[in-house]
């Protein structure tokens, strides 16, 4: 069953979801999944880069402690990146796996935090909510000399990697302030702390989401909002993969050995930092630069 609002929104209704297109945005709400203005306990969180990795191991870490979630991802091709990006199913799967996990409700926005227009879209989807957390974890890599990267490849690393941390900063922190409380985590990377060849552009993005997120924090000084950046080292995933292929590495697995516990680290460890500091037991922390990378930058 199909209807339209009379704000002009969509909604199609089929099987139980709903899904819900505003202004390009493309929302899925699964049955039994309601998400409610943000007030007394229950907690809203935007998540980026929510389809694969480390964004989706965070959104299923959340949903477990009972938090609301608005997941944001492309789920396109970012060329000039090489490497298979995710899909919406891939999106999807993830907020079925949230509402299985308990999430009070879940809703999903498919966009490129790189692109200005997202904070247009943001706002609508909150529709006034004030996001308790917001974990930003989209990221693209690619490798390339750095004398030689295409300039496309160079405003690719910035646009996704530091402006869509900068365009989720304006349109939630304002309302953070209001509040007078928030978690704001950004994930950067080892790259930001560590020389890495062939990744100059990559590295020169990472290393200034660091000196964003510390300088956003001492704007916030006295506010009680707190922002804090988060830098994984050797991730298991498809942007692993395509680092490895960048240094004509057999496979992923290669990297282990950079780092003092031997091992790669799976998404989910970094996702139990991340989490951490959406909660309140990380409130004396803010403009912190937390590694977790299995000593890779020790």
């Amino acid at each position: 069953m199909t209807r339209q609002e009379a704000s002009g929104t969509v909604v199609t209704e089929a099987s139980g979801a709903v899904v819900r297109e505003a202004s390009g945005a493309v929302v899925t709400e699964a049955s039994g999944a309601v998400v409610t203005d943000v007030g007394g306990t229950e907690r809203l969180a935007v998540v980026t880069g929510a389809a694969r990795g480390i964004g989706a191991a965070v959104a299923r870490r959340l949903a477990g402690d009972g938090w609301s979630l608005l997941l944001v991802d492309a789920c396109a091709p970012q060329p000039p990146a090489g490497y298979p990006m995710p899909a919406p199913e891939d999106l999807a799967a993830v907020t079925r796996d949230c509402v299985a996990a308990g999430a009070r409700g879940v809703e999903e926005l498919i966009a490129d935090v790189g692109d200005g227009s997202v904070r247009d879209q943001l706002r609508v989807m909150l529709e006034g909510r004030v996001p308790a957390a917001v974990v930003t974890a989209a990221g693209v890599i690619r490798g390339d000399a750095a004398w030689a990267v295409p300039d496309d490849a160079f405003e690719l690393m910035l646009r996704v990697n530091l402006f869509g941390v900068r365009h989720l900063a304006e349109v939630c922190v304002p309302a953070m302030i209001e509040a007078g409380t928030g978690r704001f985590v950004a994930v950067s990377s080892a790259a930001a702390l560590r020389a890495m060849p062939q990744l100059a552009a990559y590295s020169a993005a990472k290393g200034a989401v660091v000196s964003y997120v510390r300088a956003l924090a001492a704007d916030l000084a006295g506010t009680g909002v707190t922002a804090n950046v988060v830098c994984p080292g050797s991730t298991r995933g498809p942007m692993l993969a395509a680092s490895a292929a960048v240094y004509d590495l057999p496979d992923q697995e290669t990297f282990a050995g950079q780092a003092l516990l031997r091992r790669l680290l799976e998404p989910g460890e970094v996702a139990a930092a991340i989490t951490w500091l959406c909660g309140p037991d990380s409130g004396a922390l803010t403009g912190a630069v937390i590694p977790v990378d299995a000593g890779l930058t020790a």
